[in-house]
């Protein structure tokens, strides 16, 4: 799908990647939608933005049903109509075995990262469906296909969200909406402060040898991909290379990752 002169929706359109495909719809001639939970946040895209009323802003806690329920009247009521919804809001978890995390750990990162995705489909999508054309992008993660120690549940959700977005695309695939499903590698965003999370050795869990893209640089692959309709949607070399080789020797590529993370780590 196009997205010029498209309504689209963003999630955590405040920062990182999100703001990136705010700016990169916007100079596409798409409205756009972007929705955070940090007002600041959003008031700051605004200005860095100046898009006047191709742009609005919701504040919302994708983890509260009532908020999201009431998500796709208010985007209507601005722009009129909405054609596609990108799901990039996630949070990650704190560095720290499965076995060392509490409750409330879990259940956050579950919450926020399938639970989430889950209510803004399921908002969005009967308004999606009778639209002439219309596009859900769901943000995975590599972390969705490769396991990182310490990353575990984190994984966990990324993978279910990977999952859910394919049975989506199966379910859809004979109707008016087009599904992609986004598995970034390492991208220059500040998803661990986001994330509140702060014990973070050797950075992200995603970081490799490789540079961390930036920002814009992974937002127009994200587009050109939707833009093309593809179903997956790999951003970045070290996401393309071990996307690949869990696919050729998932156990190889499992204890290469585990050795990596305890160089990085230092254990």
């Amino acid at each position: 799908m196009r997205v010029r002169d498209k309504v689209v929706v963003v999630t955590g359109g405040g920062s990182g990647i999100g703001r990136a495909l705010v700016t990169a719809l916007l100079e596409r001639g798409a409205r756009v939608a972007a929705v955070d939970l940090n007002q600041e946040a959003l008031d700051e895209t605004a200005a860095l933005l100046g898009a006047g009323d191709r742009l609005s802003l919701h504040v919302a806690n994708i983890t509260d049903k009532a908020t999201v329920d009431a998500l796709p009247e208010a985007v209507i009521a601005h722009h009129g109509a909405v054609d596609a919804l990108i799901n990039n809001a996630g949070i990650i978890q704190p560095f720290v075995p499965f076995a060392e995390l509490d409750d409330k750990a879990i259940e956050r990162v579950l919450d926020v990262n399938l639970y989430g995705t889950i209510r803004m489909l399921r908002a969005f999508l009967p308004w999606l469906s009778a639209r002439p054309e219309a596009h859900i992008v769901n943000v995975s993660s590599m972390g969705g296909f490769m396991p990182f120690p310490g990353q575990t549940m984190y994984g966990a959700s990324k993978a279910a969200v990977k999952l859910l977005t394919e049975g989506l695309y199966a379910e859809l695939a004979d109707t008016s909406v087009s599904v992609s499903v986004v598995m970034p590698g390492a991208v220059d965003t500040h998803i661990s402060e986001n994330s509140g999370v702060t014990d973070m050795p050797g950075g992200d869990p995603e970081n490799s040898s490789l540079k961390p893209l930036p920002a814009p640089e992974a937002a127009r692959i994200i587009l050109d991909g939707m833009e093309r309709d593809r179903l997956h949607i790999l951003v970045g070399k070290d996401a393309l290379a071990l996307f690949t080789l869990m696919r050729i020797a998932p156990q190889w590529s499992i204890r290469f990752i585990q050795r990596q993370m305890k160089k990085m780590l230092g254990s």
